[in-house]
């Protein structure tokens, strides 16, 4: 199982660690200030107080161990590119960064970042479940309970037809739509065939639907 360190306390950060703890997942939630880790400790599996500046308390954490690393630094933009550049010289594997504007997300894309986010159009849910399944591709959460979700097929759904996978009694999710290529079909019927490279949305619970980016 996957294995998340967010770097900075603030609400975006404290939204993906949240949602990824939800998910079932490890996290382990760094930030400088007492105050801002004491108040996640419920919420994760693990806290530190540590300056993300400093190279050897990074070290310390054995940060390059985890799969992916958030750094989810607010206003300083200096700090936010110098951990990234830590974090990359320490070599960990997947460096996820939230960026303040376009300008500040060039720059870490050119010090190395694997990803960048942007707050004002990547909610902390969003990027949670971008962050646990490589198949998708948009998540858009309606109420507490449920979301819309936009992925990639599943291998283990290709080649079969909807009525076939009966998604809506055993995964307990519904394909409101499929698009395939640079076309759509926004009521696919029974007798529909998922093919490779088809991208389906699909509504259902969030516990549904995280059943279903598991399925690759």
């Amino acid at each position: 199982m996957k294995q998340f360190a967010v770097i900075g306390l603030g609400r975006f950060g404290i939204s993906v660690a949240e949602n990824l703890q939800r998910m079932g997942y490890d996290v382990l939630a760094i930030d400088e200030s007492e105050e801002r880790v004491n108040a996640v400790a419920s919420l994760v599996t693990h806290t530190a107080i540590a300056d993300s500046l400093n190279e050897k308390a990074l070290r310390s954490l054995g940060i390059r161990n985890f799969d992916v690393v958030v750094v989810a630094i607010g206003q300083d933009i200096q700090a936010s590119i110098l951990t990234t550049l830590h974090l990359k010289e320490l070599g960990c594997k997947h460096v996820v960064v939230k960026a303040q504007n376009e300008i500040h997300g060039k720059v870490l894309e050119k010090i190395g970042a694997d990803h960048v986010v942007f707050p004002e159009r990547d909610m902390g849910a969003r990027v949670a479940h971008y962050l646990v399944a490589n198949n998708i591709l948009d998540y858009l959460e309606l109420s507490p309970e449920y979301s819309l979700l936009e992925c990639r097929a599943p291998e283990k759904l290709v080649g079969k037809s909807l009525s076939q996978l009966n998604l809506r009694v055993n995964m307990g999710i519904n394909v409101v739509a499929i698009k395939r290529s640079a076309n759509i079909d926004p009521s696919p019927g029974g007798h529909t065939v998922i093919q490779r490279d088809d991208i389906l949305v699909v509504i259902g619970l969030n516990t549904d639907l995280h059943s279903l980016e598991q399925c690759d």
